[in-house]
């Protein structure tokens, strides 16, 4: 595939930030719409609930897989494939009027999910060094970031427009994003070709469906159903399997020896906890502001309102992105996440004191949207400092994926303690002030032990990434450049 001779690195940065903006927009998408679906599909709550499970599934198993597919033909080419995916399922999702298209498209979304660890893997591939820090901060923060602007935006256009013009728009930003990569970012030159494990994929992706299914419906279904049971067991026994087979594969979907060095192992368990802390703001924020007044607790706003309220977090992220950085070429990329997993907690508990007010809650939300840029933007160095540069989207690929094991664990957890925590108003069960002020304890603990498991990081230098030097020093013998 052809490609700029030369990549001019701002515009490189600018399309893949935009574009991993674009598919983080899929998760909030819907949310406005959701206790809405059952009227507009004609369907029982419990199945349009599948329009935001079957998102999370399918981000779960494409993640690692368009990561290993990425490092083997290429990651322009499979970040292409993702954006394509991304639009596909915007438009039948747009054409949509009953709930199985509505449920294939937020399946052809979720597919894209590999965007951001791709762009990621392209960034260092095609960066100069001293551009590589903020540029891979910016891009892992836009996770977030996508998230924080794209509910405000999706709630105005639910309000005022029909709500297939909110797939419409992700289809049309989707375009722009796919135009964008074809004109400005080249083809990564590193590419480790090969055999792709067709049986490790199908394991893994059977094995986190199963996991994934238990955790999100579990709440539902019933936490002791022998469903809910059987689908954790199926997971530990099918993930068990794949693990076996993945250190016996001649080319492994998943390298389980480089994962499993101290670097990698750990910075993975401290991204569900971060994973975990970051999407506690999510749930509990909006609820509170939208509650009515007469509980004595909410806010009674709307919510564009509740949207707005947490929009700047995503611009703080943005706005840290350099910073985190900075901070990771001076003191290591550990410190810089051991410093935002610290920030994040002192939100929540700025919370837990600070809940009566709208600027209250805009005020939690930029100081953990800071805390939450500096922990993604550490991320990446960790991740791609300790693994060849041939198996760097696949590594990316997985750490993502283990961030949203974190959102979708905090999710039912929060569920749980919401659920159990109520008070009565009108006879309508609502959650209760104290069931919030648990969620965001858990979420502050969550944060504190993302800052104890990343203190077993094995100590750094400065970070460097990217140096040339090192690239060709991590390269195994077998990648392969176009």
């Amino acid at each position: 595939m052809s490609h700029p001779p030369s990549p001019r690195p701002n515009a490189v940065v600018a399309v893949l930030a935009f574009a991993g903006i674009v598919v983080s927009l899929m998760q909030t998408l819907v949310i406005p719409i959701v206790p809405e679906l059952p009227k507009l599909l004609d369907a029982p709550a419990s199945d349009t609930a599948w329009a935001v499970t079957a998102t999370l599934l399918a981000a779960a198993v494409a993640t690692p897989v368009m990561g290993r597919l990425g490092d083997m033909y290429g990651k322009r080419r499979m970040l292409l494939v993702s954006v394509v995916m991304l639009i596909g399922g915007s438009v039948v999702c747009g054409l949509s009027d009953s709930l199985v298209p509505m449920i294939v498209g937020r399946v052809l979304q979720g597919l894209a999910s590999g965007v951001i660890p791709l762009g990621i893997s392209i960034m260092r591939d095609e960066l100069p060094a001293e551009r590589l820090g903020s540029a891979t901060a910016l891009m892992s923060a836009s996770l977030g970031i996508g998230g924080a602007l794209g509910l405000p935006a999706a709630a105005l256009i639910a309000d005022n427009f029909d709500w297939h013009v909110l797939f419409w728009t992700s289809a049309a930003m989707g375009v722009v994003a796919l135009v964008c990569v074809v004109l400005f970012v080249p083809e990564s030159r590193v590419r480790s070709g090969g055999r792709f494990d067709l049986v490790g994929g199908i394991g893994m992706a059977a094995g986190l469906v199963c996991l994934l299914l238990a955790i999100s419906k579990g709440a539902d279904w019933g936490w002791t159903s022998g469903t809910t049971i059987g689908l954790c067991l199926a997971a530990v026994v099918i993930l068990l399997a794949w693990g076996w087979w993945e250190l016996r594969a001649d080319q492994p979907l998943v390298d389980l020896r480089t994962t499993a060095r101290r670097q990698v192992l750990v910075t993975n368990l401290a991204s569900i906890a971060v994973g975990f802390a970051m999407f506690a703001m999510s749930l509990v924020l909006p609820q509170l502001l939208q509650l009515p007044a007469q509980t004595g607790y909410g806010l009674g706003r709307s919510m564009l309102v509740a949207g707005l309220c947490l929009a700047p977090s995503g611009l703080v992220m943005m706005a840290t992105a350099p910073v985190s950085a900075a901070i990771s070429r001076a003191r290591g990329p550990k410190v810089t996440l051991m410093i935002g997993v610290l920030i994040v907690a002192v939100g929540y508990g700025l919370n837990i004191v600070l809940m009566s007010q709208v600027w209250h809650f805009v005020l939690v939300a930029c100081v953990i949207g800071a805390g939450i840029g500096f922990a993604y933007g550490s991320m990446p160095a960790l991740i791609m400092s300790a693994v060849p540069a041939s198996e760097t989207a696949a590594a990316n690929s997985l750490n993502t994926l283990m961030r949203s094991l974190g959102t979708s664990t905090a999710s039912a957890v929060a569920g749980v303690i919401l659920a159990q925590m109520t008070t009565d108003l009108g006879g309508y069960a609502l959650p209760s002030e104290n069931g919030f002020k648990v969620v965001l304890a858990v979420g502050a603990g969550a944060a504190l032990l993302a800052f104890v498991v990343a203190s077993f990081i094995p100590r750094q230098g400065p970070a460097t990434p990217g140096e040339p030097v090192a690239r060709e020093a991590a390269e195994p013998a077998g990648a392969t450049a176009e």
